[in-house]
């Protein structure tokens, strides 16, 4: 009985990390493959996690010319989405958002797997 009670306390809170909130609820087919047993030991696996809001080159020049109060411009455009990289492999967009006092990313798009070149191989 304990062990049950703490098995759907962990379910419960698996979708509830600090900093993890869902949008969206998953079908259920998806839900039950999640609870597959060969899954239970993968899913508490942490993994590095980026999001890029640009990118930019400088010369070795520029980049000692930086100092307090510089401002770097990146190629990226205000308003364009960032990606979030697991592992170094591009998975999803998204918008920034406030979160309390803290960044976030709001998941606008899923990355499919054919447009990921390595195929999360890094």
């Amino acid at each position: 009985m304990a062990e049950e009670d703490n098995q759907n306390t962990s379910e419960a809170n698996r979708g509830e990390q600090k900093g993890v909130s869902s949008g969206e609820h998953q079908p259920a087919d998806q839900q039950e493959d999640l609870r597959h047993p060969g899954l239970k030991r993968l899913l508490g696996i942490s993994l590095p996690i980026t999001v890029e809001l640009g990118r930019v080159r400088l010369t070795v020049e520029e980049l000692l010319r930086l100092g307090n109060g510089s401002v770097i411009e990146l190629e990226k455009m205000a308003g364009e989405p960032a990606e979030l990289y697991v592992r170094d492999a591009k998975f999803a967009r998204g918008e920034v958002v406030v979160v309390d006092d803290n960044f976030g990313l709001r998941i606008t798009e899923i990355i499919e797997w054919q447009e990921c070149p390595d195929g999360f191989q890094s």
